[in-house]
């Protein structure tokens, strides 16, 4: 699903709200999930999951086409981790 069908969904399941509210206010709850990431900051969605920062230290990488060694530098990747709720309703009773 991408943003504007999750905006649609909701317009669909809210008729009585105003379509350029709802995507305000998706846009608001992803930029806010954004700029608590770039702190450092944890974003738990309770039943969902939770997103996180990871640090990727740097390494000495390959390039796969060449084969020579290439230095790759530090990063800092996000990391979501499912939710208990979310994984038994994916699963579903086998588990």
């Amino acid at each position: 699903m991408i943003k504007s069908e999750l905006i649609q969904r909701i317009a669909a399941a809210n008729p009585h709200l105003f379509h350029r509210d709802i995507e305000r206010i998706v846009n608001v709850i992803f930029d806010e999930i954004v700029e608590a990431l770039a702190r450092g900051d944890r974003v738990e969605l309770r039943g969902f999951g939770a997103f996180t920062v990871k640090h990727r230290p740097p390494r000495t990488g390959r390039n796969p086409r060449t084969g020579a060694t290439v230095s790759v530098g530090q990063k800092f990747v996000p990391f979501f981790k499912t939710g208990k709720e979310l994984r038994e309703r994916l699963n579903g009773d086998a588990g």
